[in-house]
């Protein structure tokens, strides 16, 4: 691996000196590559793909500022490319692109502003943070002219280079011979969704220096609490490289989330300890490799579907100026951005090279910096074709036949916001979907809102009537309570209005569909009654998630009793608001809550019947009539089709641990113990029958959320046909003893 002194090493040519050849070099890869010329001389290759482009000048950068401006002659297929020798790792470039200012037909180039390269692999001067608002100067158009509904049609002749992001020159000779990915089995997996700078600005254990950063999250401590939690696998929210808002920077704001990406092959240099003139990459791989170590996976959560560029009003920084026709999808009149994101613009997916960028950006990730799977937002936007949602999309066909991508872990958000963007069920093999039906289920049974126990019953055995087709599993439903967007797990039990004034959009942004209960006071009381009841429907929601069939997903510190004070949408909130608390020891509720958690995950890891490969067929399995699914109403008799449709506040499952439709690496069947877990939601205590042969002689109490204390399963012994008592709200799980 390339260490940080390698990265951030002098380039050999300085820039505003004598201006240094330029080579015809090659098309292939895109990007700027470190290679050996013809002759031996070391060098970088630059090639860039700007279809329909004039004139293309590469522009590299020496530290005190001064640019070098250096015409590219050659151009193959659209791309235009040249090898400058003396140039190496460390050295900051852009481009000015050349061509027609006609935005009524969708082309907007102007050599006057500085173009970060689609394919940089380090970003370095994104000066955002600096800013009350963008400068004038980074916007292709003049943005303050007098006529504001034609300002985006007027080019700005001012230079923006002094205002925007550079890309830097890569060493790109790493080994990860020494690396070993954990490859977990989707069936086994539990994720963890996290922000890189969030998770460890505040944690006592990772050193000052290294809190936010890659470094730290690599950290023994933060790692230390992944692997005593259970987790599988990373979430990271967006790490490629971002950029902050205007209208954010206004009200003294940031981008806190990053679904504003610019450079899909850059690691965010905000999250850097070590530098941001390549260092960000190593220190990157460095986290990867922590984490492998750990048997943890690194799933990345990116931002195909748009950039930050915005609409026909938004900055110029990269592809606009590259070409925007080429890159964005433009309605029928050319001066609009088609906008299927909520963002302002679309990447048009179907133009070979939009889908190159993406598949070749992947790839990347996977294979040079390590990653094992990518969760998309708003995916249903990358599967449109012309217009419509496409399951047979060139999208989804490339990643289908993929060597490299079609093995690691696909997520899909599967909607988006234009017309036909929802598309839960709809994504085919080989793809896992963030299962919404399952949130909105299990959030409307806990505060009482459920009108039967239809939908509940498919979502807690994996989502059959979404998932049971074409050869899909019960690990295509990612089940989720909550995300990082809408309120935390802790909030979802404090508040039911969403409490965003702190946003500066008058508490009109996010969603008001919580399906939240604040348990009888609106936020923060000292109410004992109201805490108790809060922690146990914390509890519940914990257990309820972890128990379910298919594949869980955690949002980091919902273990801990994380809040955000009611704020729905904190993707502007980089502070304590969006940051962890890990002062556990001042709050025993929320220590028992992390207690719980363990105790889940670890109930799930050894017990192969809560990780089904396969859906439940509910049929007999054998000469007993047991079954390996079966259903129970309060008085222990299986449920009748009308109790399906009945109003219910309970639900009783049975899992059987002889019937797994599983083979271990011997081919011996897999055998586990067997379950029944009751989930009662109903504000009184409820008296159980458990049934009894053939299901069980007996069961063992294993935990019951209707206790203060969870560091200890009950282990109380219940005969079967006896009567159990459950606590008002409670979840109690019993193991079949005899």
């Amino acid at each position: 691996m390339s260490s940080a002194a390698e990265q951030q090493a002098v380039p050999e040519h300085a820039p505003g000196r004598t201006a240094p050849p330029v080579w015809p070099g090659a098309p292939t890869p895109l990007g700027a590559r470190c290679r050996t010329g013809p002759d031996g001389t070391r060098g970088t290759n630059f090639a860039l793909w700007a279809g329909g482009a004039e004139a293309v000048e590469l522009c590299l950068f020496a530290p005190d500022g001064t640019e070098t401006r250096l015409p590219l002659t050659e151009l193959t297929h659209e791309i235009w490319h040249g090898f400058v020798p003396g140039v190496g790792a460390g050295q900051r470039y852009g481009y000015r692109v050349h061509g027609r200012w006609d935005p009524w037909t969708g082309a907007r180039w102007n050599p006057a502003k500085l173009l970060l390269d689609p394919y940089a692999r380090a970003v370095d001067g994104a000066k955002g943070n600096d800013y009350s608002t963008l400068p004038p100067e980074v916007y292709g158009h003049v943005r303050d002219w007098p006529q504001q509904h034609v300002a985006d049609t007027v080019r700005d002749e001012r230079d923006s280079a002094p205002y925007v992001p550079k890309g830097v020159v890569v060493r790109d000779d790493d080994d990860w011979s020494d690396d070993r990915r954990p490859k977990t089995p989707w069936p086994d997996s539990v994720i963890y969704e996290l922000h890189v700078k969030g998770f460890t600005a505040r944690h006592p254990g990772v050193p000052e220096h290294l809190r936010g950063t890659y470094a730290g999250l690599a950290h023994p401590a933060a790692i230390d609490h992944l692997v005593r939690l259970g987790v599988t696998a990373v979430e990271l929210l967006p790490v490629h490289q971002f950029a902050h808002e205007d209208h954010l920077l206004r009200r003294g704001l940031r981008n806190y989330w990053g679904y504003n990406s610019i450079g899909y092959f850059a690691p965010h240099a905000g999250y850097s300890s070590s530098g941001t003139t390549g260092q960000q990459v190593g220190e990157f791989k460095r986290m990867v490799r922590a984490l492998h170590a750990a048997g943890i996976e690194v799933i990345l959560d990116v931002v195909y579907n748009h950039t930050a560029e915005a609409g026909e009003l938004g900055p110029t920084l990269s592809l606009k100026g590259i070409d925007n026709r080429g890159y964005y999808r433009l309605q029928s009149n050319a001066r609009r951005y088609a906008d299927y994101t909520g963002c302002g613009n679309t990447l048009h997916v179907v133009q070979p090279q939009v889908l190159r960028l993406i598949t070749d950006s992947l790839r990347y990730w996977v294979t040079e910096m390590g990653v094992d799977g990518f969760r998309f937002d708003l995916a249903a936007a990358l599967a449109r074709s012309m217009h419509d949602v496409d399951m047979l999309s060139p999208f989804l066909a490339v990643i289908a036949q993929d060597p490299v991508l079609r093995r690691v872990k696909l997520i899909a958000e599967p909607w988006d916001v234009g017309n036909g963007g929802y598309q839960v069920g709809a994504f085919p093999p080989l793809w896992t979907e963030w299962n919404d039906r399952y949130r909105d289920a299990v959030r409307d049974f806990w505060r009482g809102a459920l009108p039967d126990v239809r939908d509940l019953g498919y979502r807690l055995s994996g989502s059959s009537d979404l998932y049971a087709w074409g050869g899909r599993r019960p690990y295509a439903s990612v089940n989720f309570v909550t995300a990082h967007d809408g309120f935390t797990l802790r909030d979802l039990v404090t508040y039911e209005r969403k409490h965003n004034e702190a946003n500066g959009e008058g508490n009109r942004d996010g969603t008001h569909d919580n399906r939240s209960w604040n348990c009888g006071a609106e936020g923060e009381t000292d109410d004992p009654e109201v805490n108790a009841l809060r922690l146990r429907q914390l509890r519940n929601l914990l257990t309820t998630l972890l128990l379910s069939t298919g594949v869980p997903m955690l949002v980091a510190g919902d273990e801990m009793g994380r809040t955000q004070g009611g704020n729905n949408n904190a993707y502007c909130q980089d502070n304590e608001t969006s940051w962890l608390d890990w002062s556990l020891p001042d709050d025993p509720g929320r220590a028992q809550l992390l207690a719980l958690t363990r105790r889940l995950l670890a109930l799930r890891h050894r017990h192969p019947v809560l990780r089904r490969r396969a859906f439940f067929s509910g049929r007999p399995q054998g000469a007993d009539g047991l079954r390996d699914l079966a259903w129970f109403g309060p008085d222990g008799t299986e449920m009748t089709e009308r109790d399906w449709y009945a109003p219910s506040a309970t639900l009783a499952l049975y899992l059987s641990g002889r019937d797994i439709p599983s083979r271990d690496e011997r081919g011996a069947p897999v055998l586990d113990d067997s379950f029944l877990a009751v989930l009662h939601a109903g504000p009184a205590p409820l008296d159980f029958r458990l049934p009894g042969p053939p299901w069980a002689q007996s069961y063992e109490r294993v935990l019951d959320t209707a206790a203060d204390d969870q560091t200890t399963p009950p282990g109380t012994l219940h005969p079967g046909g006896s009567v159990l008592p459950v606590g008002a709200r409670s979840v109690v799980l019993l193991r079949v003893a005899g």
